[in-house]
């Protein structure tokens, strides 16, 4: 190998390496938004003058996840015209835009609204944009990393490694609201959250900084005057990916939501107490995530991802039956509650369900990548286009939470897990038969 050839070996591998570990940081930045909505809801959904709702507590999420479904698609062709360092900076500064707004809600007090206090509207208008730079971020993230390795096992492994960053800053998003703020009343203001905040703003502010003098290259350079015959969802996995990931989400976002929930803490007696040790009990599904996307990326290149979808759905389902049939025995867990003279000994009785529940952030934690690969291995030039797709259906994050949200204030704690079994059923079904590509005829270059 010539001395030229080496010095462009050298310098892609470089190249290479500053995208990965930009991407990973990213999927770290986009961990912490998206989960901080959900604890940083409760707050307006624990106000009197909100009715102490489950329901609208969660709407802060929902609004999040609102935005993949407006901006999903449109972030596709972003991404498509104009590159990926440009995307990745228009979702780091529209980040920084969401958390300011979402602070402004804690700082203004413009009165009420049909009944609601307005600034609620400006902090779920605040999440909407923060969910916006969420989608373009993992619009940026997951082809990047797929496509710099080829795609493939080794495409799934470096997503999942990835992942584990992402989880990591997930989780740390559940447990510092209520670390924070403690148990939520009515007498809580979101102003509490304002330093959690600025913190998150300076992060996006100075991450946009970063990347602006990043040399960050698209992964792939296509011909600017390709032509899409068909379109993404004419391959039939790739639908039915689409699918399963709207799906999936809901199951990610909900079970941490679920286990951290006002039902959780009333099993717990209420409190204080109740309200840390529910977070912590939210924030570690994520930590199983983290593990498991650790494990994930140290096997990934050996596993198909079919092979990991199947079992990580099928063992999900069965920890999710057994956490319910066990959610109302509970165990003892000591408790030390910090005061003015002074750490105190307690207990509280924690449901044995919810540790069941924890347990499934082993197997959620492989399944976006797995998804993610399944449905776009083989589909070549419509790869930017399918990844708008999925970002599009990320609002199951929002959605399918908030349904099982309903169903407990409306049925019961324990008959609102019948809204993930299903979305787990689904996509043990697609990773045994519908996960193969069936379209070989479609051009893809």
């Amino acid at each position: 190998m010539s001395t030229l050839e080496t010095s462009a070996v050298a310098e892609k591998k470089s190249s290479n390496l500053i995208a990965i570990v930009t991407m990973f940081a990213l999927y770290a930045m986009c961990g912490f938004m998206t989960y901080l909505a959900a604890p940083a809801g409760k707050i307006w959904g624990g106000n009197s003058v909100i009715a102490n709702s489950t329901t609208l507590g969660m709407m802060g999420n929902m609004m999040n996840f609102l935005a993949y479904l407006i901006m999903g698609y449109p972030m596709g062709m972003v991404l498509q015209k104009f590159g990926y360092k440009t995307t990745a900076l228009l979702a780091t500064g529209s980040g920084a835009l969401g958390i300011l707004v979402q602070l402004l809600s804690g700082q203004v007090d413009p009165g009420t609204i049909g009944g609601i206090p307005a600034a609620w509207y400006i902090y779920l208008f605040g999440a909407f944009i923060s969910g916006t730079s969420n989608c373009l971020l993992n619009g940026v993230i997951n082809p990047m990393l797929n496509s710099i390795v080829g795609g493939g096992n080794r495409g799934n492994q470096l997503n999942l490694a990835g992942g584990a960053c992402n989880s990591m800053f997930q989780g740390a998003a559940m447990v510092v609201v209520p670390a924070v703020v403690g148990e939520v009343t009515k007498d809580t203001k979101f102003s509490e959250v304002t330093g959690v905040l600025l913190a998150a703003a300076a992060i996006f502010i100075a991450a946009t900084v970063i990347i602006a003098f990043l040399p960050i290259k698209n992964p792939v350079q296509r011909a600017k005057n390709i032509v899409y015959e068909r379109s993404a969802l004419a391959f039939r996995h790739c639908l039915l990916g689409v699918i399963g990931i709207f799906l999936y989400m809901g199951v990610e976002a909900g079970i941490p939501a679920a286990t951290s929930s006002t039902q959780v803490k009333d099993l717990m007696g209420g409190g204080d107490s109740a309200a840390v040790i529910a977070g912590v009990l939210g924030g570690a599904v994520f930590v199983f995530m983290l593990c498991g996307r650790m494990l994930g990326a140290a096997f990934g290149a050996k596993v198909s991802a079919r092979t990991m979808l199947l079992w990580a759905s099928g063992i999900s389902l069965a920890l999710l039956a057994v956490g319910v049939a066990l959610i109302a025995c509970d165990v003892t867990v000591p408790y030390e509650v910090a005061g003015k003279g002074g750490a105190a000994a307690t207990t509280v009785k924690v449901p044995v369900g919810a540790f069941c529940f924890v347990l499934m952030g082993l197997c959620t934690s492989v399944m976006w990548s797995v998804i993610f690969n399944l449905s776009t291995e083989g589909v070549g030039k419509y790869t930017e286009q399918a990844s708008g797709l999925f970002m599009t259906m990320v609002v199951g994050g929002g959605v399918i939470p908030l349904v099982q949200s309903y169903l407990m204030d409306k049925a019961s704690f324990t008959v609102s897990f019948v809204v993930p079994a299903f979305c787990l059923a689904y996509l043990f079904v697609y990773a045994l038969a519908f996960s193969k590509n069936v379209n070989p005829e479609i051009k893809i270059d």
